[in-house]
């Protein structure tokens, strides 16, 4: 469970590292996409039959940052709709 944070802390990181742009997510945003991109790499992953849900290989990882770059540009886009209407 430690390492699943651990990763979901990485791949959010990486996300937002890769996504154009300043962000304002905080550390906990940061990490909770993260680990919703983790899910789906995992999810992905297995269902392509190369390992488990919650197994570490390459093609989950790949699937997991690309998931996690569409989720941090999708909490950005949610993020802005509300500081427009204030």
């Amino acid at each position: 469970m430690i390492g699943f944070i651990i990763a979901g802390l990485i791949i959010g990181a990486l996300a937002r590292l890769i996504k154009p742009g300043k962000q304002n997510l905080g550390l906990l945003a940061t990490l909770l996409l993260g680990l919703a991109g983790s899910v789906i790499g995992g999810v992905v992953a297995s269902l392509l039959g190369t390992g488990d849900i919650f197994e570490l290989n390459f093609l989950g990882f790949v699937v997991a940052v690309i998931a996690s770059v569409l989720l941090v540009g999708t909490a950005e886009a949610i993020a802005g709709r509300r500081s427009v209407r204030r």
